[in-house]
């Protein structure tokens, strides 16, 4: 039988119906219930995903689109471990805020509620489909997911778990789709079908993200690149500086809250840029360093100004030297992705004006970026990062998943 993504998502609809009204304890035993699947369920899913690892090898997928598709034992037992952190959350459906009695008389406050359907649309990550679907279930939501080709195997393994605890506990199946079908044809049909979905989230490249934002007829939350920056301030402590950068950098290149900018002050550029060369260079780091700082690298290149806009996703970074607090400042609003932007410095004032002045998703202090994570924040999962500020900033936990409705409650009260 074809798949028809118009017929999933006039399903979806209905069974979002459903959805919203589970109270928590059956929400939370539902997504209980697709943890203990998933582990269950490993060796299926490890057989799936060595499918798609071997494709994208044959077919040329680089070493970060590799890490980012690549599930072990040890992912998947973290990706059931996060669906049991939120099943572990507070409830944001239904929750009532801001209640004040009226001149009039009346009261009124704002109720939490379910957005309706929501539709993922995202590249090469298989953790993606089990967080949007617990996160979206969370907060009483369908959820529609379009993965890309590249991890289609190991998406309708991990599809299979979120199945088998939907019909246990009697669920329209239709509150959870994977589209089983990767053509271009399929994402630019659901792009349409804003009678049914009320929101898309992608996420992936830039490339992606800028298709789906102009050509969706239905809102959609954008996730741009990750450009983040680390400032090294004159007044930093440079052990702990050098140690942010190494896990900003070094952990784990091929994530959105990777370090791909270095900007330090010069007065201490003599002092901190050599250590930052040798680890550096003890993990093969390409560097594009400005005029100033050049010259404390081995082979480094001589960055122009794309390299100031750039996200690697690799092992390599951007590097320039700053006259003051206040360059670096202008330096991060000119080139900001908008995602997360970390100061090391043991100077409590400009730390706050720094936290207080820089207006990205996510802003540190002395603080490593890879931080800038949704189970790292208390949210259990993400279901993306949002880098525009209307309705969700930041890591979208299930929360930002619902949106508000007005309630008045009278005695028969009428407006004069």
């Amino acid at each position: 039988m074809s798949f028809s993504i118009a017929e999933a998502a006039q399903q979806a609809k209905l069974a979002a119906r459903h959805v919203a009204n589970l109270n928590a304890e059956q929400k939370n035993t539902l997504l209980t219930d697709i943890a203990a699947s998933l582990v269950d369920n490993t060796p299926s899913i490890l057989s799936a995903n060595e499918k798609d690892l071997a494709a994208g090898k044959e077919n040329g997928l680089d070493a970060a689109m590799l890490d980012r598709l690549a599930l072990d034992p040890a992912r998947i037992k973290g990706i059931a471990n996060a669906v049991i952190e939120i099943a572990g959350q507070s409830d944001p459906v239904g929750s009532i805020s801001s209640i004040q009695t009226m001149p009039s008389g009346i009261q009124v406050g704002k109720m939490r509620i379910p957005l309706g359907v929501i539709a993922m649309i995202y590249e090469s990550r298989p953790n993606v489909t089990i967080d949007a679907a617990a996160l979206c279930l969370k907060a009483g939501n369908a959820v529609i997911l379009r993965g890309g080709k590249e991890a289609l195997h190991s998406n309708l393994a991990l599809a299979e778990c979120i199945k088998t605890a939907l019909a246990k506990h009697q669920i329209n199946p239709a509150a959870v789709v994977v589209v089983p079908d990767t053509d271009r044809a399929v994402m630019n049909e659901l792009m349409t079908l804003n009678e049914s979905i009320d929101l898309i989230i992608p996420r992936g490249g830039e490339g992606l993200i800028r298709f789906v934002s102009e050509n969706s007829r239905i809102p959609v939350i954008q996730h741009f690149k990750g450009v983040c920056h680390l400032y090294v301030d004159s007044d930093a402590d440079l052990e702990k500086a050098l140690n942010l950068l190494k896990n900003g950098k070094t952990q784990r290149t091929g994530v959105c809250n990777s370090l791909e900018t270095l900007l330090v002050h010069k007065d201490i550029a003599a002092t901190f840029l050599p250590k930052a060369a040798a680890m550096l260079g003890e993990h093969n780091t390409l560097v594009h360093a400005c005029e100033a700082s050049i010259g404390y690298f081995d082979n480094a290149q001589a960055a122009t100004q794309d390299d100031w806009d750039a996200e690697y996703l690799a092992m390599e970074i951007a590097i320039r030297v700053v006259d003051d607090f206040e360059q670096g400042i202008e330096h991060i609003e000119q080139h900001s992705s908008g995602h997360t932007e970390v100061i090391a410095t043991q100077d409590y004032s400009k730390a706050q004006a720094f936290i207080r002045r820089i207006n990205s998703a996510v802003v540190m202090a002395n603080a490593s970026s890879r931080f800038s994570d949704g189970g790292e924040l208390g949210l259990g999962a993400e279901i993306g990062i949002s880098t525009s500020k209307l309705h969700a900033y930041g890591p979208m936990g299930a929360d930002s998943l619902t949106t508000e409705k007005f309630i008045v409650m009278g005695d028969g009260h009428v407006r004069k």
